[in-house]
């Protein structure tokens, strides 16, 4: 009885929020009716639960068939709900004479709530680490989970306390700014010892993370935010959850990760997927080698393992509304698990969006992992968005270093022809994997003007890190905690407020207000979201392109010299033919087009023509 009474403790403990009864939690906790794919599977978990036979009584409910995994304490039962209606019932599980009756519901889905439209290339997105960006609530910082752990803002690898709570409270800021969707680093639990305020451990997948707020607060969150006419990405990964997840206290069968018995590290050489020399052992190597010891790898060719984070995936986006996924360390997952991840949130969501972390080094190994690739013979992906590294790789030297930068900018773009579609490419400066796209405060501001105009002007979905508009700064040289600061002003007693106009220097809003200028023209301009693109070979250090549709057109001019040039016009006909003058964007001065231009050095013109 004792022992009965500890497990329930623990189950308690271990799955807060979860459906409980009688020692026994099922996940998820709830579902819907009326959804495309009438399978449901429940994961119940409780002393030796797999020795009881399920069963369901309830109109339009089936018990496809129940699966005992090799530990003894979960059981996956198999459900057919097309034909449900919403309602709560009782799955009963018994055995000899002894029955424990766990309620379940089925709810209504919200109308339209497969019309879920997600981010495309009129959006630009902003990316949140939301232990780093501002603490809203102050008493959820040291909650004592499995693992106490207390907030040190004095080291750069604890957490820091920010929270959803932060970021609804500058939910305002964000809309001014101007950027119209917002990325979040995972948001789900990762109770590690060590803090994890990153994210990328998970240990639950059906809970906000308590310090960052609760699952009701992410909906509300979500809500705001799209009372604002923004839209929310969700992080996910399925490659590996944390080591402090119970899969890996009470592990649910040997084939439930890769290498458990005997640790192996992953390659990370992710060309072995189009190499047409790669051996087994590399690829294995690869897909099922662990990132570090802290991060179990799971194994999606396990169909029940699949299925569980398949589905997940359709729970969050049904409950939450969120709009789109950013998944995580793509490729190292299995592969054919991923394009029916892809099929199934598709098949339910039409229009979703998902991008995916292929952290490739050239432009056609992240092309190889895009829908409809033709460069990829190993199978359709799936995938509809891809994030091009490479741009960010070379986007430091290129618009920091001398005038070579221009033709490197114009040699990448070249190869955009590799890409199946060129509008679902998410490009971005830098994130929180990497170096700042600014290594150290600048005194003036000509190549970070460079670098935003850039951003938001060539074909794709441009992605900008948290701060940038504040000049945030730095680089992974003495840890990862140092490209993860804090918004000063987003904590309680700070003395100063970056969030404000007047707790910035400057050079801050000139830096804000760039930004500011260029994102609230780029929000519903089709020439910029949809129009297509021509460019000019880098001529004397100066690079020239133009976007156009519908008659419409935007020319772009960056001087990639540290002096003034004079750039003649004449070579440049084709887009310039008719036109006398054109309108600067961030100026709104007429800037004349006839036989020359002078351009100050590292100058950039956006134009209306």
């Amino acid at each position: 009885m004792r022992k009965n009474l500890l497990l329930s403790l623990i189950i308690c403990l271990l799955f807060p929020g979860f459906l409980s009864a009688k020692g026994i939690t099922a996940e998820p906790a709830f579902w819907w009716s009326g959804m495309k794919n009438p399978e449901l599977q429940l994961m119940v978990y409780g002393e030796n639960i797999a020795s009881f036979r399920p069963s369901v009584s309830y109109p339009g409910v089936k018990l496809k068939s129940s699966v005992a995994l090799e530990s003894p304490n979960y059981l996956l039962v198999y459900l057919d709900v097309e034909n449900a209606q919403p309602g709560t019932f009782d799955i009963t599980f018994t055995k000899d004479k002894k029955q424990i009756k766990m309620p379940y519901e089925l709810k209504a889905r919200k109308k339209d709530a497969c019309k879920i439209k997600g981010f495309d290339s009129s959006d630009v997105l902003y990316l949140i680490m939301p232990d780093r960006f501002a603490n809203g609530d102050p008493s959820n910082d040291n909650l004592v989970m499995k693992t106490a752990y207390k907030t040190d803002r004095n080291d750069p690898s604890a957490r820091h306390g920010g929270d959803l709570a932060g970021i609804e409270k500058h939910l305002d800021y964000i809309e001014d700014l101007g950027v119209t969707a917002i990325w979040l680093n995972p948001v789900l639990e990762n109770d590690m010892q060590g803090g994890s305020y990153h994210g990328y451990a998970t240990t639950n997948y059906y809970r906000v993370d308590p310090r960052f707020g609760t699952n009701e607060d992410y909906v509300r969150l979500i809500d705001k935010t799209h009372a604002k006419g923004m839209r929310v990405v969700m992080d996910m990964i399925f490659n590996h959850c944390g080591s402090d997840h119970i899969w890996m206290k009470d592990v649910p069968s040997k084939d439930w990760f890769n290498n458990l018995d005997k640790y192996v590290e992953t390659s990370h050489v992710k060309e072995v997927y189009f190499d047409p020399y790669a051996s087994e052992y590399d690829t294995k190597k690869m897909v099922d080698g662990w990132f570090v010891p802290s991060m179990p790898d799971l194994n999606q060719r396990n169909p029940h393992v699949a299925t569980y984070l398949i589905q997940n995936s359709i729970w969050w986006i049904e409950y939450s509304g969120v709009d789109g996924i950013r998944q995580d360390t793509y490729p190292y997952a299995d592969y054919k698990m991923m394009v029916d991840w892809c099929n199934a949130i598709y098949w339910e969501y039409p229009d979703y969006n998902i991008v995916g972390e292929a952290w490739m080094n050239q432009t056609m190994g992240t092309a190889f992992w895009q829908k409809d690739s033709k460069l990829n013979e190993r199978g359709n992906t799936m995938l509809k968005s891809v994030m091009d590294f490479r741009l960010m790789g070379l986007s430091h030297s290129a618009f920091f270093g001398d005038a070579g930068g221009m033709q490197a900018l114009y040699e990448h773009l070249a190869y955009d022809y590799a890409y199946a579609d060129i509008y679902n490419v998410l490009r971005f400066l830098d994130n929180h994997d990497t170096d700042r796209f600014l290594p150290a405060m600048p005194e003036k501001l000509d190549a970070f003007k460079q670098g935003i105009a850039f951003m938001l002007t060539i074909p794709g979905i441009p992605q900008f890190y948290y701060g940038t508009e504040l000049l945030m700064n730095g680089t992974k040289q003495k840890g990862d905690g140092y490209i993860r600061l804090d918004v000063p002003g987003g904590w309680p007693g700070d003395a100063v407020n970056q969030f404000e106009a007047s707790g910035r220097t400057d050079i801050q809003n000139e830096a804000w207000n760039y930004m500011q200028k260029l994102l609230k023209w780029r929000k519903g301009n089709e020439v910029i979201a949809k129009g297509k693109m021509k460019h000019f070979v880098p001529q004397n250090g100066v690079y020239v392109y133009a976007r156009n549709l519908n008659g419409k057109q935007v020319v772009v001019i960056m001087n990639g010299n540290a002096k003034e040039s004079v750039l003649p016009l004449d070579r440049y006909d084709e887009i310039l033919k008719g036109y006398t003058s054109g309108k600067d964007v961030i100026t709104g001065k007429v800037v004349s087009l006839q036989k020359e231009l002078t351009l100050g050095a590292k100058d950039v013109l956006v134009l209306e023509l």
